[in-house]
């Protein structure tokens, strides 16, 4: 009994050490990211983020240790913003936030790394830290306790709305859990004589970039990634992990998307796109009911849309909220969470 109690005591009085990653720890970071956290993705990995420009973001990401033990893995960028300097996780990914093992999924060591994580940002002179969490449809196991702590330790939520679909009621009939209105429009693209087709060569994809760039610009908005950017994703680093897709009239290709494919569960949009002029034709009805049909013959669980709210959920756009909703969608939130670390 008192060897038990030995070892209990053990556990729980190891105090986390935090490192700063170098890239001498890329396989080491990799490694526990994909293989054993609760809630790492592709996305937080070092392959991943380091397609950015050296340049592009100040990196100054954590590594956790419990005695020699890696335990947690924090993205990090040092951003300033209205001259604070602000760690923040992370500006060059869809989310970052605490990547978390479970060996130390418990109340006592989640409270004692964050404040460990806090008090080593504020010697680090950072004011502020905003961290963007992985959403818990993208999660292999839940982590509410994290949570819990950031909003016991009294950091501000902003939340954002995401829409997804549980691929289980598409399986027999994917138009039965369309709205009326989007079965009649995705009826009416099958008289228009559209093909949509994976996209497997460079120029294909160049297609797609330029379809992107279309709908940007039709937003006032400017393209996250370039051209080159996606093709070092897609053939450099994570051939299995993302796909594009297309919708052609003739050999014109009229809209188009990436995605993403997370642990052969998951298909996400991450980007959707169609030429304006073709909107009666409804292409884009056609393409996400032909995305949903792949994603059921690769026998995936879920199928996320992504948001449709801005400035950190403030704003909802309920024109797009509407639309994605007419494919049967459910909602979750993502979370992002920031604390003031020094007086202001």
């Amino acid at each position: 009994m008192d060897s038990v109690k030995e070892n209990y005591k053990n556990v729980f009085s190891t105090k986390f050490s935090i490192k700063c990653y170098t890239e001498e720890q890329e396989e080491n970071w990799d490694s526990f990211v994909k293989k054993k956290s609760m809630n790492g993705t592709f996305l937080q990995t070092r392959k991943f983020i380091n397609y950015h420009p050296k340049d592009r973001f100040k990196d100054c990401s954590l590594m956790i240790y419990k005695g020699n033990t890696l335990t947690a893995c924090v993205l990090g960028c040092e951003w300033i913003e209205e001259g604070e300097k602000v760690f923040f996780s992370h500006k060059g990914t869809t989310f970052g936030g605490i990547v978390i093992g479970k060996q130390i999924y418990n109340a006592t060591s989640i409270n004692e790394l964050m404040d460990c994580m806090e008090d080593y940002l504020r010697e680090q002179q950072f004011d502020k830290i905003y961290l963007k969490m992985t959403p818990a449809v993208f999660e292999r196991e839940n982590t509410d306790l994290l949570d819990y702590f950031l909003y016991q330790k009294g950091y501000e939520q902003y939340t954002e709305l995401n829409y997804y679909m549980h691929l289980n009621r598409y399986r027999e009939n994917i138009l039965s859990q369309f709205s009326a209105g989007k079965r009649r429009d995705y009826r009416y693209a099958l008289k228009n004589n559209l093909i949509f087709e994976k996209l497997e060569t460079k120029e294909q994809i160049m297609q797609f970039y330029d379809v992107l760039q279309i709908n940007l610009n039709k937003l006032g908005l400017k393209s996250v990634h370039s051209y080159e950017d996606l093709i070092d994703l897609k053939y450099n680093r994570f051939v299995q992990e993302i796909e594009f897709y297309g919708v052609f009239l003739e050999k014109k290709m009229i809209a188009g998307s990436m995605v993403f494919l997370f642990d052969g569960r998951i298909m996400h949009t991450q980007y959707l796109s169609s030429d304006e002029q073709y909107q009666k034709l409804f292409p884009m009805d056609f393409l996400i009911y032909h995305l949903i049909e792949c994603a059921v013959e690769k026998q995936l669980e879920l199928f996320t849309f992504g948001i449709c709210t801005e400035n950190q959920g403030r704003y909802l756009n309920f024109g797009l909220s509407r639309f994605k909703e007419g494919f049967g969608t459910e909602f979750c939130l993502n979370k992002s969470f920031e604390k003031r670390l020094l007086p202001s």
